[in-house]
């Protein structure tokens, strides 16, 4: 049996070291959400065909985060620490698929970016969510993923900002449609910055926060570890994925039906807002995405501002309540949404939206690091994430033809649809029973 570590307080300034690298990380994701299916449209993409292309990020968060996880804790290397170089790795490998994406000359082309993208953003995610709980203590728990909500809040919002900044500033003059298979010049911008912060925010948490080191016992497993044949060390993970999926506390087991109907909404929403303002708001292409971005830009700004103020609610009512409420909250945004035709009137769902975002980048995460084992933080935080991108690939397999045939092709019917799920998300997140203390690893 591991002994549990007794860590210290960390001031609030060590906790906002760590979490920066969450800014660049979130940029890009913030860029995925807003700016990637535009550009598929802009490169001539069918809608309907949207979920198929946005395959990617289920299938590599599948297989690289639990992989990454399992991989990391086995590792220490007293120079990089134990989850510091997966993150700084993934980080290095999301910027050049920044810098890379907007010069996509044809739709496979960027396509295949985004695969490569995703691999990158996926090694350098799940790590942080472990390194977060490696470092704090039970009662600092809440906070530390709060705020890396605010951290997810602010890295989006910059994404997003830049998107409809750069169409004010230097899209005038340019007359896209769909026909041109073009990129406008003014989105290389974004992708450009967000390609410098990815690896220079994490840069300053791995610079900025050391690890700290394992006990004797997990020195020992490590050890152990290393000194096995290559064969058995590359089929360890695997093996200790499908162990821990078998004996996952049955709290998880609950969040997972929550994360179903949660993440296959969030998709929806993502897919399909800009084909949305094309259809209520009669914009072009270019204008729709620099509406849709104008959303995501206000509902991210509400996720900073609500972050850590949901650290005292949480505390004082209880995790699942406030996490249910959110995501009511979200369901009544997305079936309000397409009935307002005025582009400043629409932002005003957003503020449900934002506080919903909040709840689900940081309450779901504390729930889980409070029961999961020390020693397997890193898997759990895998799976976890397997729930995020298992029902993102249910959704790109089988909306595409729901949206066809049962939605009638039309975006305003998608986005109602992904009201309801929020709101079965949100009554399934009330039958959370809220984990009490710490399960010692065995």
């Amino acid at each position: 049996m591991f002994k549990n570590i007794k860590k210290p307080q960390l001031s609030f300034w060590q906790i906002f070291n760590m979490n920066v690298g969450f800014l660049g990380i979130q940029f890009s994701f913030g860029l995925q959400q807003t700016a990637v299916n535009p550009i598929f449209l802009f490169l001539g993409a069918p809608e309907d065909m949207l979920p198929i292309l946005n395959i990617a990020g289920p299938i590599t968060g599948l297989i690289v985060q639990p992989l990454i996880g399992a991989i990391s804790d086995k590792t220490w290397s007293p120079k990089f620490g134990r989850r510091k170089p997966f993150f700084l790795i993934g980080a290095l490998i999301g910027s050049i698929c920044l810098f890379a994406f907007p010069l996509s000359p044809a739709l496979w082309v960027a396509v295949s970016l985004l695969w490569i993208l995703d691999v990158g953003n996926n090694m350098a995610m799940e790590p942080y969510r472990a390194f977060v709980g490696d470092k704090l203590p039970e009662k600092q728990l809440s906070f530390g993923y709060q705020m890396q909500s605010l951290f997810v809040g602010a890295g989006i919002l910059l994404a997003t900002a830049s998107i409809f900044l750069f169409k004010d500033w230097f899209g005038g003059a340019e007359v896209i449609t769909k026909d041109l298979n073009t990129i406008p010049k003014w989105l290389y911008y974004s992708f450009f910055i967000g390609g410098f912060l990815s690896i220079v925010t994490v840069l300053w948490s791995v610079l900025k926060t050391p690890e700290i080191p394992p006990t004797d016992e997990e020195m020992v497993e490590i050890n152990k570890h290393k000194a096995l044949p290559f064969k058995e060390r590359f089929l360890l993970p695997f093996k200790e994925i499908a162990e821990a999926v078998k004996t996952m506390p049955k709290f998880m087991w609950k969040i997972a039906g929550v994360y179903l109907f949660q993440w296959y909404a969030l998709f929806i929403y993502w897919q399909y807002i800009t084909p949305l303002f094309q259809k209520t708001m009669d914009y072009d292409l270019s204008s729709a995405a620099a509406q849709a971005a104008r959303m995501s830009t206000t509902y991210n700004t509400v996720t900073m501002i609500v972050a850590l103020a949901l650290v005292p609610l949480t505390l004082r009512f209880g995790g699942k309540k406030i996490y249910a409420l959110s995501l009511i909250g979200v369901g009544i945004a997305l079936f309000s949404i397409p009935y307002i035709t005025d582009p400043s009137m629409v932002l005003i769902p957003m503020v449900l939206f934002g506080i919903g975002w909040a709840a689900m980048m940081g309450i779901p995460y504390t729930m889980v690091s409070k029961i999961v084992p020390q020693n397997k933080r890193g898997i759990y935080m895998g799976i976890l994430n397997m729930m995020i991108v298992i029902p993102m690939g249910i959704q790109t397999l089988t909306f595409g033809p729901i949206y066809k045939y049962l939605l009638g092709g039309n975006a305003v019917n998608a986005i109602l649809f992904g009201g309801v799920f929020f709101v079965i998300a949100a009554i399934l997140a009330l039958r959370l029973k809220e984990p009490k203390s710490v399960i010692v690893p065995e």
